[in-house]
């Protein structure tokens, strides 16, 4: 049996939206001291999510609206198209290889044909379901495509119980995350040009890590492991697929009713309430 290449890795990386429907997982977050506690999460493509504590608390739960693009005619007026969902019939399908992944996805950045997942607190949570920046970047200034991470050492292995394919990423001048401020992995480039831009709060690490550590489910293509290999951050995240296009009901996605706020006067602490 033939290894998985470089390049097999990288046309995982880019079919995520391509390979399932509704996953259930949990995610947590290493060395994060920003997310200490793991998720439990429901997500429909292309628009709904549901996201909860291990505990069963109810956190979130995520209706994403279709995207509104506005047109702008010779004549200086304008009109608002509502764009189809990309799993939608009028959505084309990317280039694929003959083993079904995909080829290349260079309409990753057109408005009209974003593939995002419904995104839970920032894009990293976008990025680990649909890991494309690990396999495409662009050179600066403009849309040729370039490699946006180095591939070495693809391994497969066992990840909770899932086939994975392991390998030793380094971010490349091209590496172009989905967000800057919440990228799969921490590049100085990135991080200067967030700061730069900015991003008063941009912290631009002491020392990068050299390289990192990198998994992806090979039946969904999701990114479930990171782990920095050198340098001054430990932050990671191990994400564990429960469930891959199992049924999941519009009820799943209803938020309880939040009661009405009471209006009127009411004491503050140590004060006594008027008779």
């Amino acid at each position: 049996m033939v290894s998985p290449s470089a390049q097999d890795f990288a046309a995982l990386a880019r079919s995520s939206p391509w390979l399932w429907s509704t996953l259930r997982f949990t995610a947590r977050w290493t060395g994060d001291p920003w997310r200490t506690g793991e998720l439990r999460a429901w997500l429909r493509r292309p628009d709904r999510l549901r996201v909860e504590t291990m505990e069963h608390t109810l956190v979130q739960v995520v209706h994403e609206e279709p995207q509104q693009l506005v047109v702008l005619t010779s004549e200086g007026e304008s009109s608002t198209t509502t764009q189809p969902w990309w799993t939608s019939v009028e959505a084309p399908l990317p280039r694929l290889r003959p083993d079904g992944l995909v080829a290349d996805r260079r309409d990753r950045f057109d408005p009209a044909t974003s593939y995002d997942a419904p995104m839970y607190r920032d894009y990293f949570w976008v990025a680990m379901l649909d890991p494309v920046e690990l396999a495409d970047g662009f050179t600066d200034g403009t849309q040729t495509m370039v490699p946006g991470t180095e591939i070495d050492s693809v391994t497969e292995l066992d990840h909770a119980g899932r086939p994975a394919w392991e390998a030793i990423l380094r971010p490349t001048a091209g590496y172009e995350p989905r967000c800057s401020c919440c990228s799969l992995l921490r590049s100085r480039k990135v991080d200067l040009a967030e700061a730069e831009a900015g991003a008063g709060d941009k912290v631009v690490l002491a020392e990068y890590p050299t390289a990192y550590r990198v998994r992806l489910d090979v039946g969904t293509g999701v990114c479930v492991f990171t782990e920095p290999i050198g340098g001054s951050t430990r932050v990671g995240h191990r994400l564990r697929i429960e469930a891959v296009d199992e049924p999941m009901a519009d009820g799943l996605f209803v938020a309880p009713q939040q009661p009405e706020p009471r209006l009127g006067w009411a004491p503050g602490p140590g004060l006594a309430p008027r008779s």
